[in-house]
């Protein structure tokens, strides 16, 4: 049984969000007052240490970090990371935002875009400085996939908007986030078809994976796969118990939870790669 994660997407200051953000804390999860507020550090080292979580990655904006936020980084750098979240149609100056920001925070391990936010698909030439941009500064970057909780465009996340992104940027290094609910089918086949392309189950109860899903996680898609709670939209524990119930093959649940990320994300090992 592993003793060790990851968790790709955990937010500790939910408490100045959108009201779209909140709209999907009370109707799609069901969540109380606690998903908007926010966390300390103790708080959330001790649920990460009793559940043998090692690394967290916090998400801000480059161009207007969140004081929360960064505070987590600067207490404790080597538990706590960082993932910057684009806006795409501020072109190179999103682009210029993201390479000062890893150069003035070495904590940087991931960029990320939200398709459903701006109702733009990922293959849209707006997204390509970004791209260029990540390769140049070796950062993997997340996009969100499948129909979003949020009352907001859904078919701009699609898997399928990321064929031809992988085709002509195969240098990038690509992680579908918050799963791809209902298009698995379409995910699957791409990241069998593209080296570089991941899949991230933030905000994705692992219970509800569907059985197709994990028959890829044993066999073809064991270094595809990274854990994430998006906690607290979906509390870490829970996230993890799920995580850790699942029919998985040996050695396949540290894969999921640690291993993958870790090679992915933070160079360890060169895990997170096929084999």
């Amino acid at each position: 049984m592993p003793t060790r994660a990851i968790d790709c997407w955990v937010n500790v200051n939910l408490g100045g969000v959108s009201s779209l953000v909140k709209e999907v804390g009370r109707e799609y999860f069901k969540q109380g007052e606690d998903f908007l507020r926010s966390y300390s550090v103790e708080e959330m080292v001790a649920t990460m240490d009793a559940l043998g979580v090692e690394k967290a990655i916090l998400t801000t904006d480059p161009r207007r970090p969140d004081e929360q936020t960064m505070s987590f980084v600067e207490a404790l750098p080597e538990r706590f990371f960082l993932a910057a979240q684009l806006d795409p149609r501020k072109g190179m100056k999103a682009s210029r935002a993201l390479e000062q920001f890893k150069q003035d925070h070495p904590n940087l391990v991931l960029a990320r875009i939200t398709p459903f936010a701006i109702d733009l698909p990922p293959n849209h030439a707006v997204y390509f400085p970004v791209y260029a941009k990540c390769i140049e500064l070796d950062l993997p970057i997340s996009i969100n996939t499948g129909i979003p909780g949020p009352r907001a465009p859904g078919e701009c996340q699609h898997p399928m908007h990321l064929d031809r992104v992988c085709l002509h940027f195969p240098e990038l290094k690509l992680v579908m986030a918050h799963g791809a609910d209902p298009w698995w089918g379409e995910a699957t086949r791409l990241m069998i078809k593209y080296p570089n392309l991941y899949m991230m189950t933030s905000a994705y109860l692992p219970k509800y994976f569907p059985p197709d899903f994990v028959h890829f996680m044993n066999t073809r898609g064991r270094k595809k796969v990274l854990w994430a709670s998006d906690h607290p939209a979906i509390q870490m524990e829970r996230c993890f118990k799920d995580a850790m119930a699942l029919d998985l093959r040996d050695g396949v649940l540290d894969d999921y939870l640690y291993a993958n990320a870790a090679g992915l994300l933070f160079g360890e090992g060169g895990a997170g790669r096929d084999e």
